[in-house]
């Protein structure tokens, strides 16, 4: 409960002087090339596409999404431990102006909460990190903007290398900054739990 309130807090009345991301990183983020080339739409023939694929690699993005103004800052690397979340998070402390405090809204995983990452932000206090409940991803902004760039780059792309897929991934970032859209948040932390707490009724052994 204290962490739904924390969070819808942070999006509904941020702090002043303060810079607040959503963050999360999209981890096995397969380059994938199509056997054969999709087919796009004509009158009365939808797009045709094979489910046939080559697989060249995977990468992972971590990106922080500003829940204000909707632009994004991402890093790409081949693999996503605790030592790569440090690195995106010193690339975040090089961007944001050094006055703002940073909040940032993450889950739960063990990467967000190694020792190397408590060392790193005790030496950076401006930085604090609040964790959203255990499956409730959805409460975190940046998933939804995953989900765009899902739908309209990764699910209908074909890449013949990491590196193909990785440079369209930045090149998306970029398009997207250029006329960012933050996501509107409206829902209370009362309204959230009273519906959570419905679903959890629903559910048998809920809570045991």
């Amino acid at each position: 409960i204290d962490k739904v309130r924390d969070v819808v807090g942070l999006y509904l009345d941020p702090p002043e002087s303060a810079l607040v991301l959503a963050v999360d990183e999209k981890s096995q983020i397969q380059a994938l090339d199509r056997s054969a080339p999709v087919l796009p739409m004509m009158p009365g023939m939808p797009e045709r596409r094979t489910h046939d694929y080559v697989r060249h690699g995977i990468t992972t993005l971590f990106a922080a999404l500003d829940v204000a103004t909707g632009k994004v800052i991402g890093s790409i690397h081949r693999r996503h431990r605790a030592v790569e979340f440090r690195k995106f998070l010193a690339k975040l402390d090089q961007q944001v102006p050094a006055e703002l405090d940073v909040h940032l809204i993450c889950d739960n995983y063990s990467t967000h909460k190694a020792p190397v990452i408590a060392k790193w932000l005790a030496a950076h206090p401006r930085f604090h990190l609040h964790f959203t409940p255990t499956y409730s991803s959805w409460l975190n902004q940046v998933e939804r903007w995953f989900g765009l760039l899902t739908d309209k780059k990764l699910r209908r792309g074909a890449h013949r290398s990491v590196q193909a897929l990785e440079k369209e991934i930045r090149d998306w970032i970029d398009t997207w900054n250029e006329d960012p859209r933050p996501f509107a948040w409206t829902k209370t932390a009362d309204e959230i739990l009273e519906r959570l707490a419905s679903y959890l009724q629903r559910i048998p052994d809920a809570g045991h």
